[in-house]
């Protein structure tokens, strides 16, 4: 009895993986807009960094050091949402992001190395105001190459 309770248990955990995983799929158009929206978030935060780098605002390291911790948690999200099948959907993704993965993926890279720098700085006002230069460098590049204007 003991053994066939188990065994049961055992085949339904397993078999609830496939259904998990079949409910786990997520059409193309739900995809784009989440990378969107951790794009737009991106700008969201990263917006009155660029305004404090440009003297547009008076430089202020709590909102540096808060606005570092999400940009790093943000930084992280859209990528999963650029699947082969999101090709064809309206968004501003140039052919270049799904025909040269390897570059897009450098891009990325470096945007997290940038952000990393970001987070690292801490409230340093030079050390953040050339890690925010980086960000902006690295958010540059990508769109230059990746996103249609």
């Amino acid at each position: 009895m003991k053994k066939s309770l188990i065994a049961f248990v055992l085949a339904m955990v397993l078999g609830g993986g496939y259904t998990i995983s079949a409910f786990a799929q997520t059409k193309p158009d739900v995809l784009v807009r989440q990378r969107q929206s951790a794009m737009v978030l991106i700008g969201k935060y990263f917006g009155p960094l660029g305004l404090m780098n440009a003297g547009k605002l008076p430089y202020n390291a709590d909102v540096v050091t808060r606005n570092a911790a999400l940009l790093d948690a943000l930084s992280q999200m859209p990528w999963d949402g650029f699947t082969e099948d999101t090709k064809g959907e309206k968004s501003r993704a140039q052919p270049d992001v799904y025909s040269n993965a390897a570059g897009f993926k450098t891009a990325q890279d470096g945007l997290r190395s940038a952000v990393g720098k970001l987070v690292a700085a801490k409230g340093n006002e030079a050390g953040a105001k050339a890690a925010i230069k980086e960000v902006q460098d690295a958010c540059g590049a990508c769109h230059k190459t990746f996103r249609a204007q």
